[in-house]
């Protein structure tokens, strides 16, 4: 006979009506992180999604028992013990399927039976020896109600060899030392298919106080852990994911600022000619991606007199980007100190980068001035051209041919040369000081022609710069951008 805490017969039957309100939640709020998980979810690849749609698909699974509990209590306890769905079972099954929330096409259960089946309940009676299994007990376990309820003696042949120790410290703690029952166990059903029960209950005692019986209520929790497990596993490949791109951040900015020059503020060029050089640069970094790009600014005194001026950008982010400019960096910079002159010099750099074991294009410019002769010579690679401000006012210089680095085999690059003034201010600059500005747009140009008054009026180069940053820096860029200015002495 079960004793009065068996887990199939509840000592007050709860109100119907109150019963309803949560069950109408439950659907409610299933049918609401289905929504939040359809909406969620874009790209399988991205750790942080994958994440999320294992918290979702946990809450789901929760939620699935708990509506499952609820119709049971609103169904009340089921008479018959054949395998045919119980009232409860019925009711939450067209609860569910009536609901246009809970669309179970949406999140994949991996379920085995109904969701009832999930909770069974037992009592093992150690004065007659005997055995009280729940229908939905013998569902967990697989075995058929012909077989017969196990005994405490049997039970260890179905649970995992390395979790009996766990099950029979659960049972001696009970029955010898009156101890609630909680835990955890594995086994292997009669179908060969493997859960995890969990395990609560407590010892009955008899009159003079001794352990008359042991009853238990065992929940079959294999998909609440499988979620679990799926969210810890999602939430710590998206922790290494997070660890690379902080680290890799971390290395490129280490790589650029090895790279870029070394100076802050106004770089000035000691020249014999009458208009030596006042140069300044900034760098502004992408707001859209916390990774460094191919952005790069140098202005380098050359061994026969003559300045180097030269910007770039290279396509990609992180260190591959970055490690990329700093080859395409270093041999602009050898082959100017040999000699060889900006058109050749863009040929040299596109061979380089298209026999590169990491394709990229790029775009690039660089300029040799003269300082004797006062000319700038210049030669660009699908880069925007220079812009010359003088007396207030400023243009766009023609652009000589040139296509991006690393795009054709082969391609053939034109010269332009200008001659400067004392007082010019010249503007060089990257792609992207404008949100959603590319190549072939001309609104990063505009702007800055637009500012030919406060350029004019700058003080030196480094003030100059200062008036772009002020125009350009708050701006939530798509892409990092570089702009170097000069100026021209008096």
């Amino acid at each position: 006979m079960p004793s009065p805490l068996f887990a199939d017969r509840p000592a007050q039957q709860p109100e119907p009506g109150a019963v309803d309100a949560l069950i109408s939640q439950t659907r409610r709020l299933r049918g609401g992180l289905v929504a939040v998980r359809r909406d969620a979810v874009v790209d399988d690849d991205d750790p942080q999604q994958r994440w999320q749609r294992a918290l979702c698909d946990l809450a789901v699974s929760q939620l699935d028992d708990l509506g499952a509990q609820l119709g049971q209590l609103r169904a009340g306890v089921p008479e018959q013990t054949t395998q045919e769905p119980s009232a409860a079972e019925a009711v939450l099954d067209t609860d569910l399927a009536t609901d246009p929330g809970t669309a179970y096409g949406e999140i994949p259960p991996a379920r085995t039976g109904s969701l009832l089946s999930r909770v069974g309940s037992a009592e093992w009676n150690l004065l007659t020896d005997e055995v009280s299994w729940s229908e939905e007990l013998f569902q967990i376990f697989g075995r058929t109600r012909e077989s017969g309820p196990m005994s405490l003696d049997e039970m260890p042949t179905m649970v995992f060899a390395e979790d009996q120790p766990v099950l029979q410290s659960l049972v001696t703690d009970c029955l010898i030392d009156g101890k609630p029952i909680d835990g955890e166990f594995r086994i292997v059903r009669t179908d060969g298919r493997v859960r995890t029960v969990h395990m609560t209950g407590e010892p009955v005692l008899d009159a003079d106080g001794c352990t008359a019986s042991m009853w238990a209520v065992l929940r079959d929790v294999s998909e609440l852990r499988r979620g679990q497990r799926a969210v810890r596993e999602s939430r710590d490949t998206l922790e290494r994911s997070r660890h690379i791109e902080q680290t890799e951040r971390r290395v490129a900015v280490e790589l650029q600022e090895a790279v870029l020059p070394p100076w802050r503020g106004s770089l000035r060029f000691a020249h014999d000619g009458p208009a030596p050089l006042d140069v300044a640069a900034h760098y502004l970094p992408a707001a859209s991606t916390g990774l460094i790009g191919g952005d790069w600014y140098d202005a380098l005194a050359l061994p026969d007199g003559d300045a180097l001026l030269t910007v770039g950008d290279l396509t990609g982010h992180g260190v591959a980007a970055t490690s990329s400019m700093a080859m395409l960096l270093g041999a602009l910079r050898g082959m100017a100190v040999a000699g060889i002159r900006p058109a050749a010099l863009m040929t040299h750099l596109n061979q380089l980068l298209d026999a590169s074991v990491q394709p990229a294009l790029g775009s690039a410019m660089c300029c040799r001035y003269d300082p004797v002769a006062q000319t700038l010579t210049w030669a660009q690679a699908g880069h925007p051209a220079p812009l010359l401000f003088r007396d207030g006012t400023g243009h766009v210089l023609r652009r000589p041919e040139g296509v991006l680095l690393g795009a054709t085999t082969g391609a053939v690059y034109g010269e332009a040369e200008t001659r400067l003034l004392p007082g010019d201010l010249l503007v060089l600059h990257t792609d992207g000081l404008t949100r959603g500005s590319g190549r072939g747009d001309d609104t990063d140009a505009r702007r800055l022609l637009a500012l030919g008054h406060r350029l004019a009026g700058a003080r030196d180069a480094q003030d100059g710069v200062r008036a772009v940053v002020e125009a350009f820096g708050q701006e939530p860029r798509e892409d990092d951008a570089c702009v170097m200015v000069v100026r021209v002495g008096r």
